[in-house]
């Protein structure tokens, strides 16, 4: 079956040198080039999430891969909304959705990649994390001060303490793709005027007013120290095995496109395929058949 039409849209959005990556080369507002009426980019996305479901539903049948998809970004800029019309239609068996607050004190009590860990999607699934590990080296990294928290010995906490969680987070992740797991990495890449935008939205409409949190304010203010967080560790941690696809996310409608057609690249690079039936299932299928037909004809 021939690629699905979102995957090339996507594909510019994937970074691919790392090293050579910024964040400001990236705009916010940018839609590729596509142009489409609110209908049109509604229509298409069914269509993705159609042929998500589809693929999905095989790779639940197969049980031989895991899928992980991590999200990150800045307050407001769209991850619950774009996760919720994304897999809109795929069956909730084959999907786990988890969604990480501030750490629990049985959570700080171990290391930091451990309550990622024990959420890890199981073979045959398709595991949507909502923020992450990369908490760590993101908030952390920008309120030092939670490292206390973490009552980690003094010894290590050295100014080396940054690079060496990208080195175990890259070993995680490269151990993850050695067991079966194909791993996509998305930050939401929303810009400061859109973000206020949508926090005004939030105060006016009583029904959004819930969202709105005076923390949102304060993280705004080290706006220049979250962008500089974002993207050393894209920079540092995007691998062919586990990518990172920079999201413009200031128009939602084309950053759930961007998101639908890297899932969709993602489940098709595996070729999936229903298990195959030996002949001595067959036969016994048969048989079965044969069995049930009789009781039908019988009624």
């Amino acid at each position: 079956m021939a690629r699905h039409p979102l995957v090339k849209l996507a594909a510019p959005f994937r970074v691919r040198d790392a090293k050579k990556f910024r964040l400001d080369d990236v705009d916010p507002d940018d839609t590729g080039g596509f142009s489409a009426t609110k209908e049109d980019a509604e229509s298409l996305l069914a269509g993705a999430v159609e042929r998500i479901a589809e693929l999905q539903a095989t790779l639940y049948a197969q049980d031989r891969w895991s899928v992980l998809l991590i999200f990150q970004a800045m307050d407001a800029a769209g991850k619950d909304s774009a996760i919720k019309h994304v897999f809109s239609g795929i069956n909730p068996q084959g999907v786990q959705v988890f969604a990480f607050k501030q750490p629990s004190s049985e959570e700080l009590d171990h290391d930091f990649l451990w309550r990622s860990s024990v959420r890890l999607p199981e073979r045959g699934r398709i595991g949507v994390f909502n923020r992450s590990y990369y908490e760590e080296v993101l908030v952390v990294r920008v309120h030092p001060e939670l490292l206390d928290s973490q009552r980690l010995p003094d010894a290590v906490v050295s100014r080396d303490i940054w690079r060496e969680r990208f080195e175990d987070i890259n070993g995680f992740e490269r151990h993850l793709t050695r067991n079966g797991y194909v791993i996509r990495k998305f930050f939401l890449h929303v810009s400061k005027k859109e973000q206020a935008e949508r926090f005004l939205e939030r105060l006016e409409e009583p029904e959004k007013r819930w969202k709105f949190s005076m923390g949102d304010i304060h993280e705004r203010e080290r706006w220049r120290d979250y962008m500089t967080a974002y993207e050393d560790t894209i920079r540092r941690t995007s691998t062919g095995d586990a990518p990172w696809i920079v999201v413009p996310a200031d128009r939602k409608w084309f950053a759930r496109l961007v998101i639908a057609g890297t899932i969709l690249e993602a489940l098709e690079s595996l070729d999936l395929k229903p298990p195959n039936v030996s002949p001595g299932q067959e036969a016994e299928l048969a048989k079965v058949r044969a069995a049930l037909q009789r009781e039908v004809r019988k009624k």
